[in-house]
């Protein structure tokens, strides 16, 4: 999720038609994150501990992306398309979310892991939060950090045309997970010169590959900048480097769909990342217990495994809807939660009738707004990407 949607792909036969299977993922992805994050304060008894279902649809959403973004940077071939289109799929509905939060925070205070001082501007514009230490503004913004650093590494291994060794990639980032687990007991690299020294190089990277001048030294530049940050300076080393594991664990299997790789890696990176945390000198969260990691693992890769073998069936609309609406509701649903416990006050304590009637009724309203900003906001801003890259290729 991926957690920011692309439009088209190259599997299908025509340009416009959609992956729906890809959509319900998504969908799918979503709706588990809003669960992790509402049952606790609403219906605490429904909320499941021998998984995690808020990492289950994050890493639903990774598979998506790993799967989808390479393919849809390939088929266009043309870096700058895919960064503009990426810039206007990404941050108008992060900046709105970003901007309710500040505008209520007279009400409901910015949580205490974002730090106030400039520095923090600079880490939430490069979206590189939680690569750099930084909290973000939204709790959930933290894995658009490992999206955006997987977008820069699909970038430069493509402008160095090593791109197609999806799985060789998979198992070395599968691999480097394990070691990074073993040996670093926190990021080595912290402090708030690290979001201006990555804000820098963002953004004057980003430019030249925009601008078409020194594209594949700048594409180069961000995707070495990208692997120091993820393996130096995450907020988890070896957490961070698994998540990139798992997207180009998609992209292998997206090669290997189409015939262009074998699918033992996808296998075998698997297994490292089910071990990585098994060991790891950095842990102790109850969600990296064993047992509990690899349920969550095989369930991820499961539901992936089952609609791809579905994918040439007839989706649920709704799923697709869900699709549709993901990145909105990602993002909105946790603000959206706290302005609504807030009001209703403590619920853990209320009979189980009242707090099923309240998780509906908060369903009931995340579900429409996150459709108002997919509406006003998302889609408008991805049409005006695709017209201004369109007119920049002409």
């Amino acid at each position: 999720m991926s957690i920011a949607r692309t439009v088209t792909t190259p599997a299908m036969t025509s340009s416009s038609t959609r992956l729906a299977w890809l959509d319900a993922l998504r969908g799918i992805g979503a709706i588990a994150v809003l669960a992790e994050h509402m049952l606790p304060w609403v219906v605490p008894s429904l909320r499941p501990y021998w998984f995690n279902a808020g990492l289950y649809g994050i890493l639903v959403f990774f598979l998506v992306s790993g799967y989808i973004i390479p393919a849809s940077l390939e088929r266009h071939g043309d870096v700058r398309a895919f960064w503009i289109n990426r810039v206007f799929r990404l941050y108008p509905i992060y900046l709105v979310v970003i901007g309710l939060v500040l505008a209520l925070a007279w009400w409901i205070p910015v949580r205490g892991a974002v730090p106030r001082e400039p520095s923090t501007v600079v880490a939430h514009a490069t979206m590189l939060l939680d690569v750099i230490g930084v909290g973000g503004v939204v709790d959930t913004m933290w894995t658009l950090s490992y999206e955006m650093v997987f977008y820069l590494l699909v970038t430069a291994l493509f402008v160095s045309r090593v791109h197609q060794r999806s799985g060789v990639l998979a198992l070395l980032f599968g691999l480097t997970a394990l070691a990074t687990a073993l040996v670093l007991p926190g990021p080595p690299l912290a402090g708030g010169w690290l979001a201006w020294a990555s804000g820098a190089v963002f953004a004057v990277g980003l430019a030249c590959v925009i601008s078409d001048r020194l594209r594949t030294a700048a594409a180069c530049v961000l995707g070495v900048t990208a692997l120091v940050l993820l393996l130096l300076s995450s907020r988890v080393p070896w957490f961070g480097v698994v998540i990139v594991a798992v997207m180009f664990a998609g992209t292998a299997i997206y090669r290997w769909e189409r015939g262009a790789g074998a699918f033992w890696p996808v296998i075998a990176t698997v297994v490292l990342v089910a071990l990585t945390p098994v060991w790891a000198v950095q842990g102790g969260w109850w969600w990296i217990r064993p047992d509990v990691w690899i349920t969550t693992i095989a369930l991820a890769g499961a539901t992936f495994a089952g609609a791809m073998a579905l994918r040439h069936r007839r989706v649920p609309r709704f799923l697709t809807w869900l699709g549709l609406i993901s990145y909105s509701l990602y993002l909105l649903h946790h603000p959206l939660l706290k302005y609504y416990v807030a009001l209703t006050g403590d619920l853990r304590w209320s009979p189980l009738p009242v707090q099923l009637l309240m998780a509906t009724l908060f369903v009931a309203v995340v579900l429409p707004a996150s459709w108002l900003t997919y509406r006003f906001v998302e889609r408008p801003m991805q049409r005006a990407g695709h017209r201004l890259s369109r007119r920049l290729a002409a």
